[in-house]
């Protein structure tokens, strides 16, 4: 596969990564296509298993995801700023502390975003629970859900 063919395919899992933040697109199945596209173009045996492996952790949190409470993030008070700075957290934190850190990065971003909202720690924490309740579990699911596999894309593209 060509260098154009994976900054392609790394564009569509960018894309994928932001639609989860954004109500009504399909994030979690543009990072999927995405991955499919890439293990149906480089036929290596690490391209499937990154594929199949992308395919069972996307169920598998759909499943989790069916568990949680249904979104009601705009009746909370949340904003796409929020979003914004929540998805940049979990960006961030994935790769500083790796993998497990998108999930402190993600609630630091709804907590920053609500601190400077809001001027007061306790308000700010406040808001960073109801957020929470309101269905930001159910994005932190999905989220951290496509930045492993676009973790695991990213891998098998540098070591594999």
């Amino acid at each position: 596969m060509g260098v154009w063919d994976l900054l392609l395919v790394g564009v569509v899992l960018l894309l994928g990564l932001c639609g989860v933040l954004m109500p009504g697109v399909p994030g979690s199945w543009l990072v999927w296509a995405a991955v499919m596209w890439w293990a149906l173009k480089d036929t290596e045996p690490v391209a499937w298993g990154v594929l199949v492996g992308a395919t069972v952790v996307l169920f598998l949190a759909q499943v989790v995801r069916w568990t949680l409470p249904p979104r009601r993030l705009e009746e909370s008070g949340a904003t796409p700023r929020m979003a914004v700075y929540a998805g940049v957290g979990a960006f961030l934190g994935f790769f500083l502390v790796p993998v497990l850190g998108a999930i402190p990065g993600f609630m630091g971003g709804i907590y920053l975003s609500e601190r400077l909202r809001l001027g007061r720690h306790g308000e700010a924490k406040a808001a960073l629970r109801t957020a929470m309740r309101a269905g930001g579990s159910s994005v932190l699911t999905e989220l951290f859900t496509c930045l492993l596999i676009a973790g695991a894309w990213l891998g098998a593209v540098i070591w594999g």
